[in-house]
């Protein structure tokens, strides 16, 4: 699934927003990413939208992000 996703660009955007440095705008961005992949469902994507659970919801994309990370590089020839 990861094929849809601007990895070099998914993973600056990880890095910012696990080191605390992304911007709103940035989280916006990593989370519209997650959810376009199919990687988060519509409910996550709408509460993080909503302002509910918001820490929570990026603790969890910031695992999914991960394992997305590290399949694209394990899938690479």
């Amino acid at each position: 699934m990861a094929n849809n996703i601007d990895m070099l660009r998914f993973s600056e955007l990880g890095y910012k927003v696990k080191s605390g440095i992304a911007s709103k705008s940035e989280k916006d961005e990593y989370m519209r990413m997650l959810y376009n992949n199919g990687s988060i469902t519509k409910d996550q994507f709408d509460k993080y939208n909503g302002n509910q659970d918001t820490e929570g919801l990026i603790k969890l994309a910031l695992a999914v992000g991960g394992i997305l990370v590290i399949a694209h590089l394990l899938s690479r020839d």
